[in-house]
C-alpha cells in the first residue's frame, strides 16, 4: 500500500508559532535577576505576583495542541527538580524559531531532528568540563572577598564577604559600639527539642545589608557554636540523563527528599550557607531560613548519627499580614486556622493532647482508593435510623461519639473535612486541621505513638497518639497582630523533628511568590548536593555551548559518535549540516543576549549581542574556550564589566546553576520542539497516489 507524508508548510508552521508566542511571554524570567508579572484573575479582579514559568503556564488559556505539550514538558521539569523552567520555557521559543528558519530554507525534516539532537548532545558532553565540584565552589566562595568602598560608612551595604558569611545570615553583627540586644525568639512554654531550636533562629528584624542585633533565646547567656564536621562530596554524577518524548520521569517510581546523600558533604553550616548564597538568584531571605533550617537539623543529628538534611522535614506556612522581615523557621507545625479555632486552642494552652490522624477525608461518602462496592447491590441506605433523623445526623453522631469515647483532644486529616463535622467538633471542644501533608502526618505519627486511619470507625486506643500541643504562633518579637479571618497556630508534640518556614507578607499578591522562591531555593541546594558538582552561572554554560556549536558548524564532517547522524544521505549531512546547527546556535545566542538584558549589563540585545561576540573572540584567541569562561567565572562572572551598575553589591556575587536540571531542561526543550516537528507532518495511506501526484500541491509530499 502506498505510504507518503506531508512536508510542514515551510512558510507557515501553527505548532511550531504556538510554541514560540507562549514561550514569549517568560522572556524576563530569565537569568538570575527576573522581574516580576502581574496574573488578574478574570473573574475574581485579583491580581497575584509571579515570578515561575511554571505559574506563568497554568494562567494562560492552553486550548491548543502544542500549548498543553508545553504545559506537560513544565509540569514534568518541576515535579522532578522544581528549577530550570525559565531555562526550558525561553529555549523552547527561541528553538521553535530556528526550526522554523530551516524549514524556509528547505531543509528536510528527518535532517533538523537529527542533526539538532547530535548538537545538543555534543553541548552535554562538551560542557561536563566546567562542572565545579562542591567542595571547590565551597573554598572559591569562602575566600570571596570584596572590599567596601571608602566612601560607604560603616553602617551601609556591607562587601561579598559580609553577605556570605554563614555566621552573619544567622547572626549579624552590630556595630562595635554598640550594644547586644537580646531578642526573644519563638519561645515557647514547652521544654524539649523545639526550646533548643531558638538559638538557631533568624533575627526578623535582620533587614537586608542593614546591621541588626545579635540574636539570642531568652536565657541563654551562651554563644551557640554549630559543626562543621561532614563526609566527602562525591566526584562524579551517579544520575545518567535519559529522556522520552512522553515527558515522563525517566526510571524513577520515587523520588529521595534528602538534601544530601551519605557521599554528599554540607561542610557545616559556613560551606552551606555560601552554597546558597550562590543558587538564591538574591533571595536572602531564603538563605537565612535555610541556615537556620540546617543549624537545627544539623544539631539533632548529633544525637541521632545522621548527617543529612531532610526535606521531609519541612513545611512551609504563609501569614498575611506582617512585613516580610518577620519570615522565621519555627520547630513543629505551624498552620491557619479560623477564629472558632482559636478558642479552642485557647482552651488547650498547655495542656497534653491525644491525637488522630486520618488519611483521607472526614466525609460521610469518603472512601479510601480502591474501594470496590458489592456487585449488582443497590445500596439504598447505610444506617437505617428508627428516630427517623437524616442519615448525615448519624453519622455525624457516630464519629462524635467515637472521638468522645477515647478522649482525643486533636484530628488531622490529609484531607477535607466535613463542614458540620467540623462545627460540632468545636462546639465539643476538638480541634480539627484539614489539608494536612502526608510528611506532617507521619512526623506526628512517629512522635506521638498515633497510627493513621482511613475512616474513624477503625480507630482504637492503639491508633491514639499522646503528648501533643497547640498554641497560637507569635511573632518573635511578641507583637500583637490582628491578622484578619485566618490566625496562625502551632501544634507540635515532643520530639517531633518538624521544622515550618513561616512565610510572611504584607501584600496578598506576593503570597505565591514568596512560597514559590524559598522551595526553589529549597530544591536547587538539593540538587547541587545530589549532583555533587555545579554549573558556573550567569550565561557561563551557555557561552561555551555556542561557542562549541559555531565549531561544529565550521568542521566539513561529524567529529566524534556520528551513530545518530550516520543513516542521512552524505549530501545532505553536507549541505545542512551547517545550517541547522548555526539555528541551534541562534537559540544560544538569543538566550545569552536577553539575560544580559535582563541583569541590565546590556541597554539592547545588539548591544548584548556585541558582548557575546566579544567574548568568543576572545575565547578563540586563548585558545580553549572553556579555560577561558572558567578563569573569567573566577574573576567574578564571565559578563561582568567595570560598567556594571551592580558591582561590588550583593548581585555580583558568584552565581551556580544546577547540573541535572539544567541540562534535563535543554533536552526536554528541543525534545518539544521536534516533537511539534514532526506530528504536524501529515501521514496519508491509502490507494490515493496518482491523485496526490497530479495534485497541484504534490512536490509537498515524498513517497515512502
Amino acid at each position: 500500500m502506498p505510504m507518503a507524508f506531508r512536508d510542514v508548510n515551510a512558510r507557515r508552521h501553527i505548532g511550531l508559532q504556538q510554541l514560540s508566542s507562549l514561550a514569549s511571554t517568560g522572556r524576563t524570567f530569565l537569568g538570575p535577576m527576573k522581574s516580576h508579572k502581574f496574573i488578574v484573575d478574570e473573574i475574581t479582579n485579583q491580581s497575584t505576583l509571579i515570578c515561575s514559568a511554571v505559574r506563568l503556564i497554568e494562567s494562560l488559556d492552553l486550548t491548543s495542541a502544542g500549548g498543553q505539550l508545553l504545559n506537560e514538558t513544565i509540569q514534568a521539569q518541576n515535579k522532578e527538580f522544581k528549577t530550570g523552567l525559565s531555562t526550558l520555557l525561553f529555549l523552547v521559543g527561541a528553538w521553535s524559531n530556528a526550526v522554523v528558519e530551516c524549514l524556509q530554507q528547505n531543509v528536510p525534516v528527518p535532517a533538523i531532528v537529527s542533526v539538532m539532537s547530535e548538537g545538543l548532545n555534543s553541548c552535554c558532553e562538551r560542557v561536563q568540563c566546567l562542572q565545579i565540584p562542591i567542595q571547590d565552589v565551597k573554598k572559591e566562595l569562602c575566600s570571596c572577598q570584596v572590599r567596601p568602598k571608602a566612601s560607604e560608612s560603616n553602617t551601609g551595604q556591607v562587601g561579598c564577604d559580609g553577605l556570605t558569611n554563614p555566621w552573619n545570615l544567622l547572626c549579624f553583627q552590630r556595630d562595635a559600639s554598640a550594644t547586644e540586644e537580646v531578642i526573644p525568639v519563638n519561645s515557647c512554654s514547652h521544654q524539649g527539642d523545639d526550646c533548643n531550636f531558638n538559638k538557631f533562629l533568624v533575627s526578623p528584624l535582620a533587614g537586608f545589608g542593614s546591621v541588626a542585633s545579635v540574636v539570642k533565646a531568652v536565657g541563654d547567656r551562651s554563644s551557640s557554636a554549630l559543626s562543621g564536621s561532614g563526609g566527602t562530596a562525591s566526584s562524579c554524577i551517579t544520575r545518567k540523563l535519559t529522556h522520552s518524548r512522553h515527558f515522563s520521569t525517566p526510571g524513577k517510581s520515587h523520588f529521595s527528599r534528602h538534601l544530601s546523600g551519605p557521599s554528599a558533604d554540607l561542610g557545616g553550616c559556613c560551606g552551606l550557607g555560601h552554597l546558597a548564597m550562590a543558587l538564591s538568584r538574591g533571595n536572602q531571605t531564603g538563605v537565612k531560613l535555610l541556615q537556620s533550617i540546617a543549624a537545627y537539623q544539623q544539631e539533632r543529628a548529633e544525637c541521632s548519627g545522621s548527617s543529612q538534611i531532610n526535606i521531609a522535614e519541612i513545611v512551609t506556612c504563609c501569614v498575611l499580614g506582617l512585613p516580610e522581615g518577620y519570615s522565621c523557621v519555627s520547630p513543629g507545625f505551624v498552620t491557619l486556622v479560623s477564629p472558632e479555632q482559636v478558642a479552642v486552642i485557647k482552651h488547650f494552652a498547655g495542656k497534653p493532647l491525644r491525637i488522630v490522624l486520618m488519611d483521607g477525608d472526614l466525609t460521610e461518602q469518603y472512601r479510601h482508593l480502591g474501594f470496590n462496592r458489592p456487585r449488582n447491590v443497590r445500596t439504598i441506605l447505610e444506617h437505617p435510623s428508627p428516630q427517623g433523623s437524616s442519615t448525615g445526623d448519624v453519622w455525624l453522631s457516630r464519629m462524635s461519639d467515637i472521638l468522645m469515647s477515647f478522649e482525643v483532644n486533636l484530628v488531622l486529616v490529609k484531607g477535607n473535612v466535613c463542614k458540620n463535622f467540623m462545627e460540632r467538633c468545636i462546639a465539643s471542644r476538638i480541634l480539627v486541621i484539614g489539608g494536612v501533608a502526608r510528611d506532617v502526618l507521619c512526623a506526628f505519627g512517629t512522635a506521638t505513638g498515633a497510627q493513621a486511619v482511613s475512616y474513624l470507625s477503625q480507630l482504637n486506643a492503639s491508633c491514639v497518639g499522646n503528648g501533643a500541643w497547640a498554641e497560637l504562633w507569635e511573632p518573635s518579637d511578641g507583637r500583637a497582630v490582628d491578622l484578619g479571618e485566618l490566625v496562625p497556630a502551632r501544634i507540635s508534640a515532643g520530639g517531633l523533628a518538624l521544622l515550618t518556614a513561616v512565610l510572611t507578607t504584607a501584600l496578598p499578591g506576593k503570597v505565591q511568590l514568596i512560597e514559590d522562591q524559598f522551595w526553589t531555593l529549597l530544591y536547587r541546594l538539593h540538587h547541587a548536593l545530589k549532583d555533587g558538582k555545579v554549573f558556573p552561572g550567569g550565561g557561563a554554560v551557555e557561552l561555551l555551548c555556542l561557542s562549541h556549536i559555531q565549531a561544529l558548524a565550521e568542521q566539513p564532517g561529524w567529529p566524534g559518535n556520528d551513530r545518530a547522524v550516520r543513516w542521512l544521505p552524505s549530501p545532505w549531512l553536507a549541505e545542512y549540516k551547517s545550517i541547522v546547527l548555526q539555528a541551534l546556535a541562534r537559540g544560544w545566542e538569543q538566550y545569552l543576549s536577553v539575560v544580559l538584558c535582563n541583569t541590565a549589563k546590556a541597554g539592547s540585545e545588539l548591544e548584548a549581542s556585541a558582548s557575546v561576540d566579544n567574548h568568543l573572540q576572545k575565547a578563540a584567541a586563548c585558545g580553549s574556550a572553556s579555560a577561558y569562561i572558567l578563569e573569567e567565572f573566577r574573576r567574578g562572572g564571565v559578563f561582568r564589566g567595570s560598567s556594571d551598575p551592580f558591582l561590588n553589591q550583593v548581585t555580583d556575587l558568584k552565581v551556580c546553576d544546577n547540573v541535572a536540571a539544567k541540562t534535563e531542561a535543554w533536552r526536554r526543550a528541543l525534545d518539544l520542539v521536534l516533537l511539534v516537528l514532526q506530528t504536524d507532518a501529515e501521514i496519508i495511506t491509502g490507494p490515493r497516489r496518482n491523485e496526490i501526484l497530479n495534485s497541484p500541491v504534490s512536490s509537498e509530499f515524498m513517497f515512502l
